[in-house]
């Protein structure tokens, strides 16, 4: 990451200024402390802390990537089965990575995070002429979207393969020792790595959860642990630029600015974001608190979300991650009849065009009233990848200790689930389904 920088003051949000974030300058150095000594709620899932620079060592991920070589030789598609940072993690990383209109070799594709019928009846088809693979991502087993995602796709697979081969072809990362995901994979023989119990799953993305679809769709996971370590050498000491973002978001969430938009100008981004309202939303949004995290992709949500960001309801402050250079080249070309207008940009990058949209959108914005952060980073790679990921980590646990909340638990989570049992009557569920009936009736 090269930069971060603040566009912040009374005309955006009265009262917050650069000098009226410094003064949180102690209350985040007692959360960054908080986090990284373990003294806070939630400390029995601070794992990811030192995951880059202890956790993943060499050893780890020459395992990592023999396992997924093996998958990478024997396979056509590889499905990555799991829900919330089960996936998003991997699926921001690659689709960030990836060329936008060919699949990696082998495909990468996702599973168990929806309960569409239609999405795996297609899938299932899609996957009948294919050799394919398993990932399957679980710490119980037991999950109601990714255990439905598991059994048709196993059936699927060994009904092709046979179980013996089909055992060959399926890795499962689950808890060290306990659960029916852990047994399944005991019994039949799936190479395995474990998801700590001590790591939630919006922390995972750089434990084996997601670096081994990372792995096989053939980017380099050392790369990306290292952006990480580096960054978490920075993040370590106060006054770190994870700290700054969050004493600025909690500054202007106290004046009133109550959602927090990511923002990015390279459609290849997309996915990061969707990992980054789990995360910050997730584990701030409790105890009826919390920036609501949402994005927008421009320029194109200029021409859907642009008007109300430039004159709604001024609770918003923005978030953009602006991506220096790009991986390839494309220049506007001289059209003689110039019918489209265009010939006054003739010659410049289309890169170009898009920068100055970004900063005239900007401007725009600051004019409107609405405070912009900006994390500038040189390049889409693994290794800028890892320190955006950690830098975001980090920031979410030190902002979340200054919200007042527990980062680290997701009790409403739990809430639909309750719901949904009782409604299928799953068994131990029984006055709950009682209950729920009455109440429907």
């Amino acid at each position: 990451m090269k930069t971060f920088d603040i566009n912040v003051n009374d005309a955006t949000c009265p009262g917050v200024t650069l000098e009226s974030i410094q003064e949180l300058q102690n209350e985040a150095t007692q959360a960054l402390n908080t986090v990284l000594n373990g003294t806070g709620a939630g400390n029995d899932f601070l794992g990811w802390v030192n995951l880059p620079s202890e956790t993943i060592n060499s050893d780890l991920i020459d395992e990592i990537t023999s396992v997924a070589n093996v998958l990478r030789a024997e396979c056509e598609a590889v499905v990555c089965i799991g829900i919330g940072g089960s996936y998003l993690g991997a699926k921001a990383v690659i689709e960030a990575l990836k060329n936008q209109f060919a699949p990696t070799k082998p495909e990468l594709l996702f599973a168990g995070h929806n309960i569409g019928e239609d999405y795996l009846a297609e899938l299932m088809d899609y996957l009948a002429d294919k050799r394919f693979g398993i990932i399957v991502i679980s710490k119980s087993g037991t999950t109601t979207e990714p255990a439905i995602a598991f059994r048709l796709l196993r059936n699927l697979l060994e009904s092709k393969v046979g179980r013996e081969e089909a055992a060959k072809l399926t890795v499962a990362i689950t808890d060290a020792k306990r659960g029916a995901l852990r047994t399944l994979a005991t019994e039949e023989g799936y190479a395995s790595f474990i998801i700590d119990d001590n790591i939630g799953g919006r922390f995972s993305v750089l434990s084996p959860v997601g670096l081994l679809p990372i792995a096989v769709a053939g980017f380099n996971i050392r790369a990306l642990i290292q952006g990480a370590a580096d960054m978490q050498t920075i993040c370590a000491k106060p006054g770190n630029p994870a700290e700054l973002y969050a004493m600025t978001r909690n500054a202007l969430y106290r004046a009133g600015k109550k959602t927090e938009i990511l923002v990015n100008y390279n459609p290849k981004l997309h996915f990061f974001a969707e990992w980054w309202k789990q995360l910050y939303g997730e584990s701030e949004g409790k105890d009826l608190k919390g920036i609501f995290p949402a994005a927008v992709d421009n320029s194109t949500d200029l021409h859907s979300m642009g008007q109300w960001i430039q004159d709604g309801e001024r609770t918003i402050f923005e978030t953009v991650i602006s991506v220096e250079n790009q991986q390839r080249e494309v220049v506007i070309p001289t059209d003689e009849a110039n019918l489209d207008g265009l010939n006054f940009i003739a010659g410049k990058r289309v890169d170009h065009v898009n920068k100055m949209a970004e900063l005239g959108t900007r401007i725009a914005h600051i004019d409107g009233g609405v405070p912009e952060l900006t994390l500038t980073i040189s390049e889409l790679s693994e290794y800028t990848l890892g320190q955006l990921i950690y830098f975001f980590e980090i920031g979410c646990g030190i902002s979340g200790y200054m919200l007042g909340v527990n980062p680290f638990n997701q009790p409403g989570v739990e809430d639909y689930k309750r719901n949904m049992f009782a409604l299928l009557e799953k068994p131990g569920y029984e006055a709950e389904t009682k209950a729920i009936k009455a109440r429907l009736n």
